[in-house]
């Protein structure tokens, strides 16, 4: 399985820390940055994760920034992107199974390491329930292809 990851300088620790767990479980990863703690713009990198699973270069897309907020805020701007805030398991499981998301989005400040380990297992082995989520998450497609602006 293919996994973009990326973060701003302050979600860089938990960045590192995700990727190489991924690495060390087979997975395959594209980091799209930022590389260092120096100080840099999150939507830059929750965008770039976005593409990255939106464009097929990746199943998946993992964005961190202090919040968890303005990253998953940038990546949701990239049509096809469905990124929620993940906190915890239980997060990671409902925002799979009931919404269909390819990007989970962390927040450094909020979630310790293995809180986000355990989180990012879940987010990745967890299927869509699809049934009467389904529905939902073609309203959320038709949203990206008329760009918000028609009734769903």
């Amino acid at each position: 399985m293919r996994i973009a990851i990326g973060s701003d300088h302050a979600g860089f620790q938990l960045k590192e820390t995700i990727g190489q767990w991924l690495a060390a479980n087979g997975y395959e990863v594209t980091d799209v940055g930022t590389y260092s703690e120096e100080r840099v713009d999150y939507p830059t990198y929750g965008a770039a994760v976005g593409r990255a699973v939106a464009g097929g270069e990746a199943d998946f897309g993992i964005a961190v920034c202090g919040s968890g907020q303005g990253v998953c805020m940038a990546a949701n701007k990239v049509p096809g992107v469905r990124g929620g805030v993940v906190r915890d398991p239980a997060d990671a499981d409902i925002t799979r199974r009931h919404n269909n998301a390819n990007v989970a989005c962390f927040g450094e400040r909020f979630t310790d390491p293995e809180t986000a380990l355990a989180s990012v297992k879940v987010f990745l082995e967890t299927e869509f329930e699809g049934g009467r989520h389904e529905a939902r998450v073609e309203k959320l497609t038709r949203l990206d292809q008329t760009h918000g602006i028609s009734d769903v």
